[in-house]
């Protein structure tokens, strides 16, 4: 329903909160380009200048990047994920990927010990659809089907905090991911991850963790100091 208001500065909150609401449920997934002004300003019922400032301030915030003659694009799910892309998009990529092993082996430790048949068969889906996408040759897919696979793993530690650090972090470690993969998949560095899924099945905890934190592109990054 449009919204409506007799002030301008409330107008413009309500259109904010639409915007993030649709954002956060995914309705305009990461990477995806969000519909124009004019189209915003006919399905909320509200002038192209008070959509106009919602969209600066959600940019501002980091959940939208305006890209001037292409349009707007989602860039992060909440506030605090456009914060961490910013924050980390200069780290050091060895940094980040210590981040990712630690955050990833912990939610494997925990996955091991209360994952559930649903989590189960959600992971082995994503196995599957990993191996395809690597069979595929495709490294855009491949990235996206092995930080799926990851992101399962972690909700399947069943540790609210720790998995809403990592959807925080999502952005970054798929950059990080995306280009130390590069433009095509080598097969010298492909590692098999029904390891870690049986680890899980098995509720081995430390073997969980242990192929967890071992990554398939970690070894071109290197850490200041490492040599």
């Amino acid at each position: 329903m449009p919204l409506t208001s007799p002030h301008r500065s409330a107008l413009a909150d309500q259109v904010i909160a639409q915007l993030r609401g649709q954002i956060t449920a995914g309705e305009w997934p990461v990477g995806s380009r969000i519909p124009t002004e004019p189209e915003l300003a006919g399905q909320l019922g509200v002038a192209r200048n008070t959509v106009r400032e919602a969209v600066r301030a959600l940019a501002h915030n980091g959940l939208l990047d305006i890209r001037q003659g292409s349009g707007t694009y989602v860039v992060a799910t909440s506030e605090l994920a456009g914060v961490m892309n910013r924050r980390f998009a200069d780290a050091a990529p060895g940094h980040v990927a210590e981040l990712r092993s630690a955050l990833e082996a912990a939610a494997a430790r925990l996955a091991a010990r209360r994952r559930t048949p649903q989590d189960l068969r959600q992971i082995d889906t994503l196995l599957e659809r990993r191996e395809r996408a690597w069979e595929s040759g495709a490294a855009a897919a491949f990235v996206e089907a092995d930080a799926t696979l990851h992101t399962a793993v972690v909700a399947a530690s069943h540790n609210e905090v720790l998995a809403e650090l990592y959807a925080d972090l999502g952005g970054v470690l798929r950059d990080f991911l995306r280009a130390d993969v590069g433009e095509e998949l080598r097969p010298e560095a492909r590692t098999d991850h029904a390891r870690l899924v049986e680890a899980i099945r098995s509720r081995d905890g430390e073997r969980a963790a242990a192929e967890a934190s071992t990554h398939p592109f970690g070894c071109r990054l290197t850490v200041p100091g490492s040599a």
